[in-house]
């Protein structure tokens, strides 16, 4: 099936493009003037930091937003006072509640517009999810990876997914001989980092299944931003990072989470990015390909093994496996 897809030249699509927006511009700033009313988004992660900011500039632009929530009562304290907003219980790190989820939404038959996998992990203790994957793997890519699969037959033409990488992908490809740590010593964040490039490369995959569709995929890197995230991170490697100083101040070039939300809404609406799908983006613009060798994060760029088409095919077949979904089978 896959090899009747049409191929996607990656290297092409990962040119460096500016906008107008950049690494302080709002998510509010991003999407004023931008025509979504009567549109239907999903939000993951909606409750909390980067989420949160994401669902209160979708609603203001008229769309209605669904939020599924681990914790329903702190999503719904979260977002009382934000319009069209509907809660609903999921867990990404049970794949049975993933799958409950998107049942009730394919039950509404309400198309969905936009879907953004803003929700995470990073640098958890070991352990493992419902179905016994890593968790940072299971919770980040392959919680995110049925949620879209399961809802696919309800994406229309134009409708775009926005998967939340990270600049932490530089830490690592997909380890696809021992993914879940079962014969190396696990690192907290080289699973982490393998997580988030498979973020990526699931925009690649999604991006050549949806062409014939008209359904577009991106990934997006928000930039630091000091929020929930960090909290299995000790203060004291929060501080010998940088990211904080002695006094628990965040370091000045850590964005806000309205400014973290920026990126993911340009990917989402960006008309610039209509010929693009599949690209990695990162300051509200694509920033290009950085060599195997680079290390330093805060220059931006994607590394080739986060947007290799053959990585990525390998694993949506993984995943396919793993999940048991394939909506664009």
């Amino acid at each position: 099936m896959t090899d009747a897809l049409p191929p996607l030249d990656m290297i092409a699509r990962q040119q460096p493009l500016a906008s107008e927006f950049g690494y302080r511009s709002t998510a509010a700033e991003v999407i004023a003037g931008v025509d979504l009313s009567g549109k239907t988004a999903i939000v993951s992660g909606g409750y909390s930091g980067l989420g949160l900011e994401t669902v209160r500039a979708l609603a203001n632009a008229g769309v209605h937003v669904i939020v599924p929530a681990r914790r329903l009562d702190a999503a719904q304290e979260a977002l009382a006072g934000i319009d069209a907003v509907d809660v609903r219980s999921a867990d990404l790190g049970d794949l049975d509640s993933v799958a409950a989820f998107t049942e009730t939404v394919r039950r509404d038959g309400r198309p969905i517009d936009l879907v953004l996998d803003v929700a995470g992990i990073m640098a958890t203790p070991f352990g493992h999810t419902a179905q016994g994957f890593e968790s940072q793997f299971g919770t980040n890519h392959l919680g995110h990876f049925a949620l879209v699969n399961g809802v696919a037959e309800l994406l229309p033409e134009g409708a775009r997914v926005v998967s939340y990488s990270s600049g932490g992908h530089f830490r690592s490809p997909v380890r696809f001989e021992d993914i879940d740590f079962e014969t190396t010593p696990y690192d907290p964040w080289v699973a982490y980092g393998q997580s988030k490039t498979a973020n990526a490369l699931f925009a690649v995959g999604l991006a050549r299944r949806g062409a014939a569709r008209g359904i577009l995929a991106f990934s997006v890197h928000p930039g630091g931003i000091m929020t929930d995230l960090q909290r299995h991170v000790p203060r004291e490697e929060l501080i010998s990072r940088g990211w904080i100083d002695e006094d628990g101040t965040p370091n000045p070039r850590f964005k806000t989470p309205a400014e973290g939300a920026s990126t993911g809404l340009w990917a989402a609406t960006a008309p610039e990015l209509a010929d693009l799908s599949g690209a990695y983006c990162e300051d509200c613009s694509i920033k290009g390909i950085v060599p195997p060798e680079h290390t330093d994060m805060t220059t931006g760029g994607v590394k080739h093994w986060a947007i290799d088409p053959e990585a990525a095919e390998r694993l949506w077949a993984l995943s396919v496996t793993a999940t048991g979904v394939d909506g664009f089978a």
